[in-house]
């Protein structure tokens, strides 16, 4: 059974940091690209991150910057370190397991409030 299981999330002031983590169990990690997408109220879940199976990384343009993806695949970790935090940050963050083609398993969510 795929489980991806995200923490860390929580409430942060505007220019706090936060770091995600997914813990991913019952895939073969290193054979996957990993991403973190996120989804705030009335809006499309859209991706914020992602990192290749070779390591390679990509970020949204509102992400850039102040966002970092990382892998271990020791640990069949992914983690998104996330600096200068504004209040449009405020969404569910999601992990994501892709290949591609093959399949997609996604994680239960975990809530980051960024508010004074």
């Amino acid at each position: 059974q795929v489980q991806l299981v995200e923490s860390g999330g929580g409430l942060v002031q505007p220019g706090g940091s936060l770091r995600l983590s997914c813990a991913a169990s019952g895939i073969i990690f290193g054979t996957y690209n990993m991403n973190w997408y996120r989804q705030a109220p009335g809006k499309q879940r859209e991706l914020v991150a992602a990192i290749t199976r070779g390591g390679r990384t990509n970020y949204a343009d509102s992400a850039k910057g102040r966002f970092t993806i990382s892998r271990v695949n020791a640990q069949n970790m992914v983690y998104l370190q996330m600096n200068s935090l504004k209040p449009e940050d405020t969404a569910v963050y999601y992990c994501n397991a892709a290949q591609i083609p093959g399949p997609t398993y996604w994680g239960q969510g975990t809530q980051v409030t960024v508010s004074s």
